[in-house]
């Protein structure tokens, strides 16, 4: 199976509460080139997304390519959310192409629970997918990164 972690797009300051912040114009250009590139090599078969606002944009560039696919927003994969439960949580989803998307700093401290390395920043909508037998902590292995265009 395949798990892709995609961080959402560049957001707007914090001018409102976090789980509020809503996408930038270029962090809607920059989810639209991510979701470009997963939807253009994978097939996701489920989609998980974060309760904030940011996150569930994100999700919407990928809807937009792939409206068949079913979605759940889960509530432990928000920033300051703890790991090793979100992992256990998003064990118990039956698919062949799982899509999370979620933040900073969750989204590394995943990764590195599925990959046994240490934790690495992920930039604004990167997706990293990994291949696994089955969604376990040390299982799996990555083997392909997209990092769309940064702001300057």
């Amino acid at each position: 199976m395949k798990i892709i972690l995609m961080r959402h797009g560049q957001a707007e300051d914090e001018t409102r509460p976090d789980s509020a912040r809503q996408l930038t114009d270029f962090g809607q250009q920059q989810a639209a080139q991510t979701a470009d590139y997963i939807t253009a090599h994978y097939q996701p078969d489920y989609f998980v997304v974060s309760p904030y606002i940011r996150a569930q944009q994100t999700l919407a560039q990928l809807q937009t390519r792939a409206p068949h696919v079913p979605y759940i927003v889960q509530d432990n994969i928000t920033p300051s959310d703890d790991a090793r439960t979100a992992l256990a949580t998003l064990a118990n989803i039956e698919a062949e192409c799982l899509v999370v998307v979620c933040h900073m700093s969750i989204v590394a401290y995943l990764a590195s629970l599925l990959t046994g390395d240490s934790p690495e920043s992920f930039s604004l909508a990167e997706a990293r997918v990994f291949e696994m037998e089955f969604i376990m902590a040390g299982m799996a292995h990555e083997v392909a990164r997209f990092v769309p265009v940064q702001p300057h």
